[in-house]
């Protein structure tokens, strides 16, 4: 089997904020192969530079553009095609959009070598089942603690027995970051879990304030409150601090999710496999689980990311119904309507894919729709 094109595609909802909703637009990657079968893969980045990265011609031996990188090469060699990314893109591809359009060219060798096994990804990846996840609704703050409450109330209602609230208004004033915190708990009740993503808002001695602010209301956890790149602020606050904290959603590479679990001492790493693919999302999860970290995706995408975010923690061996899967709430057609399977939560639960590769198909209506690119 060989790859006889590799092609990025460019969807965007007509009008786009700029509010921290991933499910505006998205980067798709399609790899086709001689013997029919093609997989997908979805980039969390800015998608019209991912396409770039793709469609680069040859500059020259450490400067070329993924497809013709790829062009010829054995899809089921899934190291040695990352590898060879890495050496004849590494003049501009080492980080940032280059290695995110990587990882979306890696969850779909995924997609082409469990088509081509006849196996979901999870069972290639080493899962002894694929099994299913507690979901937890991921969503962004209301405007105003109010709104809050009322966007807590509701998606109680819709069965979840977690809900995060995220970016906003957090960490605009102190008062009313703490009205918020307080307006999502009373809204959930208790016996649910409240999750907060601060957003990248504060330095280490602010975030140690507002976990210990936050503390009455029971957090889960509080996600990302400082900057990816502060390593030396994650380690003094996770060893102060009365709330787990979770990071890692911004890293492309091995060494960057080792930095945060050996140096920054991270209760929570989330890779999101958009940026950094499934072989890495997997090589992560295994180091932390090793240290006695805990593991779980970031993925506010398609469906695509949602199958290749359950089965690169089913592959980890976390889908036995203790695992907790960020469950993006996003009302976006590219969110809800990109794939044709739908990933419903039941009982508070989604299913891990059962299907050949990542289990998902394009639903061509939708992506002919969006499509700009």
């Amino acid at each position: 089997m060989i790859i006889t094109d590799v092609s990025a595609f460019v969807l965007r909802l007509p009008v786009v904020t700029d509010a921290c909703d991933g499910s505006q637009d998205t980067a798709l990657i399609r790899i086709t192969t001689d013997t029919g079968i093609v997989g997908w893969g979805e980039v969390d980045s800015c998608p019209s530079v991912v396409k770039a990265v793709v469609d680069a011609p040859l500059s020259h031996k450490i400067c070329n553009g993924l497809a013709n990188i790829l062009q010829g090469r054995d899809p089921l060699d899934i190291d040695g095609c990352m590898q060879a990314m890495q050496e004849q893109a590494n003049y501009y591809a080492r980080v940032g959009v280059g290695a995110h359009a990587m990882a979306g060219v890696n969850i779909a060798l995924w997609d082409v070598a469990g088509k081509a096994a006849g196996k979901p990804v999870w069972s290639l990846l080493g899962g002894a089942s694929g099994g299913r996840f507690r979901a937890y609704c991921s969503v962004l703050f209301g405007d105003t603690p109010a709104q809050t409450y009322e966007l807590a109330r509701r998606y109680v209602d819709e069965g979840f027995s977690a809900v995060k609230f995220g970016w906003g208004p957090m960490g605009q004033d102190e008062q009313n970051d703490i009205d918020l915190i307080r307006q999502a708990r009373r809204g959930v009740g208790e016996g649910i879990d409240v999750l907060i993503d601060a957003g990248q808002c504060w330095d280490w001695e602010t975030a140690l304030k507002r976990a210990h602010q936050f503390e009455e209301f029971s957090p889960f956890w509080l996600e990302e409150p400082l900057h990816p790149d502060d390593i030396a602020g994650y380690a003094e606050l996770t060893a102060r601090s009365p709330i787990p904290i979770a990071t890692g959603e911004a890293e492309s590479d091995v060494a960057s999710f080792k930095r945060l679990v050996a140096d920054g001492h991270l209760h929570w790493i989330q890779p999101d496999p958009g940026r950094c693919g499934i072989s890495t999302f997997v090589a992560a999860g295994r180091f932390a689980l090793e240290r006695k970290g805990r593991v779980v995706n970031h993925a506010f995408k398609s469906g695509i990311t949602i199958a290749a975010s359950l089965h690169a923690l089913a592959g980890l061996g976390l889908g036995g119904g203790d695992g907790i899967f960020e469950y993006c709430m996003s009302e976006s057609p590219l969110r809800r309507g990109l794939t044709k399977e739908s990933f419903d939560v039941i009982d508070g639960f989604v299913a891990v894919p059962e299907a050949p590769g990542l289990g998902v198909t394009i639903n061509q209506a939708v992506f002919e729709e969006f499509r700009v690119a």
